[in-house]
């Protein structure tokens, strides 16, 4: 498929990621064609409205196409900087449309699929939708704004669903405000040719809108919100042990299988940035990327999970008490000149 044909704007305001067998995984290419679309659509007075979507029956968007940037990486190449770069600007470019941006989010939505959907103004999931941020399972952190939108829901839900990538429905993202509204996938037809109509957005998507009465994360709020405010990645472990149920029992062992370096490293991100504004989020999520990019976890477990699939990542340090404060600080001192730049996008500059 040409790098052209991979996101399609089908008319002004609508965006299609189309790469249906690749589960609409983002590459570097369709972040730029996507910023650049965005940064035109924002001072264009014609578009009232933008709309996103994904291809095919599975996804909206399953992420970032990470197994590119491993390739890259052993071939000795920077695509990783190049790509996170490009990403985090689209983000934010989101962020600071000032329009009303509809994500239709509908199948799989994670990683960056959540950087391409959650910042805008009026996210719709639907009954197929799966929801995650499984970062720390492949040594990387919850990026594309995580570090903005988890801190801010309620209780520790934010730090629950950045350490573990646990999975929710689109019942589970109204419910915590992660969505504003679920349409059913046999009604998204209607509603995208309703909008196109360009009338007011938020009263035709609740013309569509199902209640929710059903969303199984809130029989786990409490659990969640006990475990998961206390003040260290081993705190949250231990807590989970003492637990001794089933539910306590099955976050404990996926915590066990994921990168100790990067669950310090998104507790402390996720800690620290819920007093920041979205654009400080971005800058932070840059620096702690740009180490990341050369570092070893995160090819290592893209290798382990999509490359050879041994499910046997190998990381460094191999245990959560060897990783030191100093690792973990190291991550996000300063940048020497290499801020992320987002002065020609918007907000605080």
């Amino acid at each position: 498929m040409r790098a052209s044909d991979e996101i399609l704007f089908t008319r002004p305001g609508r965006i299609l990621l189309n790469r249906p067998k690749a589960l609409n995984t983002l590459t570097l290419g369709m972040c730029e064609s996507l910023l650049a679309r965005l940064q035109a659509w924002k001072v264009d007075p014609a578009v009232k409205a933008v709309l996103i979507a994904g291809a095919g029956e599975k996804a909206f968007c399953a992420g970032g196409d990470v197994v590119r940037l491993y390739t890259d990486h052993k071939a000795g190449g920077s695509l990783a900087e190049r790509f996170w770069r490009t990403e985090y600007r689209a983000n934010a470019a989101i962020k600071h449309l000032g329009k009303p941006y509809v994500a239709l989010m509908d199948g799989i939505v994670m990683g960056g699929g959540v950087g391409v959907s959650v910042h805008g103004s009026h996210r719709v999931v639907t009954d197929r939708t799966t929801f995650a941020m499984p970062e720390t399972c492949i040594g990387l952190f919850p990026d594309v704004g995580g570090s903005y939108f988890l801190p801010r829901l309620p209780g520790a839900a934010g730090m629950y669903l950045g350490l573990t990538g646990a999975r929710l429905k689109g019942t589970d993202c109204v419910a915590l405000g992660i969505a504003h509204a679920l349409v059913p996938h046999g009604r998204l037809t209607e509603l995208d040719a309703a909008l196109a109509d360009a009338g007011e957005v938020t009263e035709i998507i609740n013309t569509f809108a199902q209640p929710v009465t059903d969303a199984p994360i809130l029989a786990q709020r409490a659990a969640i919100d006990r475990h998961f405010s206390q003040d260290s990645v081993e705190a949250i472990m231990a807590s989970l042990e003492r637990d001794g149920g089933a539910w306590a029992a099955a976050q404990l062992a996926a915590l066990g299988k994921y990168s100790p370096l990067a669950l310090k490293i998104a507790f402390r991100q996720i800690r620290i940035a819920a007093g920041l504004s979205f654009n400080d989020c971005m800058r932070l999520e840059w620096r702690l990327a740009s180490r990341v990019a050369k570092a070893h976890d995160f090819y290592e477990g893209v290798r382990a999970l999509l490359v050879d699939k041994d499910n046997a990542p190998r990381w460094r340090p191999a245990t959560l008490d060897a990783v030191s404060a100093a690792d973990v600080e190291a991550y996000f001192a300063p940048l020497p000149g290499d801020a992320l730049d987002l002065s020609d996008i918007g907000g605080d500059t």
